[in-house]
């Protein structure tokens, strides 16, 4: 246990690095080097862990998404309405990015990035398993027809498209104002799913 403890804070120590040299070199900018050096690491411990800088990259962007979802499933959790369960969605993943401005800057720029077919997929279905107590909590909603039958992708393009486009932008130095996305954009959501309900 000790032994896979160390391991844990060893990477954890190297993709801490690794978000610092993204977010003052730029992510394309950086490489393993600076990286290992960040992290104060040896070449040896750093491949250990790693197989390249791009296997660095899926780790923070899988370590930043089980950071995030697991603020909006904590979120999600208190809501007794559908509106509210939408609302809290929406604003819980405003308030994490906009607390987490790094992470969240990351998170945006490494999406876009292509990946190999393999890393693409395991992303896919780490997502699908962070997100599943999200799903199952619209479920009820759902089968009520208080929430439209959508499959889990339209269900987040539609909640959380604006709330993506209205981060990305902001994290990329627009004039946006935090207070106006986290009273508006939940509310903007909520109001797409009840015209679909009408």
């Amino acid at each position: 246990m000790s032994r896979r403890r160390d391991g844990l804070e060893r990477r954890d120590a190297i993709l801490d690095a690794a978000l610092r040299c993204f977010t003052a070199r730029g992510l394309l900018a950086t490489g393993i080097e600076e990286i290992r050096k960040e992290a104060g690491a040896s070449p040896s411990s750093v491949y250990n862990l790693f197989a390249d800088r791009n296997d660095i990259v899926l780790g923070l962007l899988t370590r930043t998404f089980e950071r995030l979802f697991a603020h909006i499933v904590s979120r999600s959790a208190r809501p007794r309405t559908a509106k509210g369960l939408v609302t809290a969605i929406v604003d819980a993943h405003l308030e994490w990015v906009l607390e987490h401005r790094d992470e969240g800057r990351f998170l945006y720029q490494a999406t876009v990035l292509e990946m190999t077919p393999g890393a693409s997929e395991a992303l896919q279905r780490k997502k699908a398993e962070l997100l599943a107590p999200v799903v199952a909590r619209l479920g009820p909603f759902v089968e009520a027809g208080e929430l439209p039958r959508w499959p889990t992708l339209v269900f987040d393009v539609v909640l959380l498209g604006p709330s993506h486009e209205a981060c990305r932008r902001l994290l990329a130095g627009a004039p946006l104002e935090p207070e106006w996305m986290r009273r508006e954009l939940p509310r903007l959501a909520w109001a797409t799913i009840a015209s679909r309900r009408a």
